[in-house]
């Protein structure tokens, strides 16, 4: 196909569209990915229907956003170790990724993008929700501005976890497959409150509920009254779109200047996505 017949439709005036036109099982030519990449950058989350994709073409598509890397506390599926399958079986008690967050931001090279397509979807419910972070800064004042300008802050994969690890927890909650981090793997990391895309140039903000617990030079206590204040900000109606999936359903979103939220309302069924994450940069 040629790139004019990809069609993108925003979804909200937040972010967030819908892309058609296009087989994601072929090879794409320059001008298709020219397109799609433009309507990455200018939406931030791009939701596409694939039936058919097998998770080699899901990595070939991937790819085309930049190298994958894997997930540190996850194992792929056979014959595809970057492809992380994420089970949630109706007997379920924890929601994988249900709290609003972007992904691995405690990693000191956290990910540009990451790609999900369903694999079995419950009959209703067990939508995502995705937020721009560079609208949540663009409303901020010039003061806060220009205070949180300088400022870094700590992430960590445990905040959700302060009793036991990560992996130990999802693991004795959920039955989830999830591991320990291979030695020498970090999962701590501090990085700039503001950080700049480096691809157009936009501010945004970069903390959020799920992995920042602190202000560097700053004690938790002291952190909490300013991170609360920016975690409500961020997360405002405004700055939102909602995603529904059907089987076969991709989204792929820029980790650079979003956060999302999986919904957990569908109690009793089962869910399967396979997720494939693309290496970023260190944020600046």
């Amino acid at each position: 196909m040629d790139a004019t017949a990809i069609t993108v439709t925003p979804v909200a005036g937040a972010l967030g569209a819908y892309v058609a036109g296009v087989d994601l099982r072929d090879p794409l030519s320059n001008t298709q990915w020219d397109r799609i990449h433009r309507a990455f950058l200018d939406h931030h989350v791009l939701r596409f229907q694939a039936p058919g994709l097998s998770p080699g073409e899901q990595e070939a598509f991937a790819r085309r956003f930049g190298p994958i890397v894997p997930y540190p506390f996850g194992a792929g599926i056979d014959g595809h170790p970057d492809v992380l399958e994420i089970r949630k079986s109706p007997t379920d008690k924890r929601n994988f990724g249900g709290i609003w967050h972007s992904d691995t931001s405690y990693l000191p090279v956290p990910p540009l993008a990451t790609m999900l397509i369903a694999r079995e979807v419950p009959p209703a419910g067990g939508d995502t929700m995705f937020l721009n972070t560079h609208l949540a800064y663009d409303g901020l004042s010039d003061g806060m501005k220009e205070m949180l300008d300088g400022l870094r802050a700590f992430n960590s994969s445990d905040k959700r976890y302060r009793t036991g690890s990560r992996a130990q927890q999802l693991a004795a909650d959920t039955g989830t497959a999830l591991k320990e981090p291979e030695p020498g793997v970090v999962t701590e990391a501090v990085h700039p409150v503001v950080r700049r895309h480096p691809e157009t140039g936009h501010k945004s903000l970069y903390v959020n509920r799920a992995h920042t617990i602190h202000f560097d030079g700053w004690t938790e206590e002291e952190s909490k009254p300013l991170l609360e204040y920016l975690f409500r900000h961020i997360e405002r109606p405004e700055h939102q779109c909602r995603l529904a999936w059907d089987e076969s359903t991709l989204i792929v979103w820029d980790n650079r200047s979003t956060q999302h939220f999986a919904i957990d309302d569908y109690a009793g069924e089962t869910r399967v996505m396979h997720r494939v994450t693309i290496a970023g940069d260190v944020p600046a």
